[in-house]
């Protein structure tokens, strides 16, 4: 299975929208039933499932999120790209993230990759 890079794009930037302005509810609602989430990469628990999916993101439901697509690669069904996200105007995080999509454009694995380096204080 493989996907032209325009629709990869559409994918994450859907995703990045639903974060911005979903609810966990919502933004787990794009990944498949069994999907798996780490977030950061080796700082943690890896998240497994639509339902551990959603208790990771309710965190994000109480502050105002905004994302900006920065840098996007792609290839088959696999995109790479680094974001900002800007948490209630008060912090901006870059993170990298690395998405797997299964045939219908859900996301079956995420991970991304940042750490207190990547973090700053606006």
């Amino acid at each position: 299975m493989s996907f032209e890079p325009e629709a990869l794009q559409a994918f994450v930037q859907r995703y990045l929208d639903t974060v911005a302005g979903g609810s966990a509810d919502d933004i787990a609602a794009l990944y498949t039933e069994d999907a798996t989430l780490e977030d950061p990469v080796g700082g943690g628990e890896v998240h497994i499932g639509r339902q551990a999916i959603a208790g990771f993101y309710k965190g994000a439901a109480s502050v105002e999120l905004e994302t900006e697509l920065l840098t996007f690669r792609a290839g088959g069904h696999e995109a790479a790209f680094m974001f900002a996200l800007t948490v209630s105007g008060a912090m901006r995080i870059e993170p990298i993230e690395v998405m797997t999509f299964d045939a219908d454009g859900q996301i079956t694995s995420m991970k991304a990759y940042w750490g207190e380096q990547n973090v700053t204080q606006l």
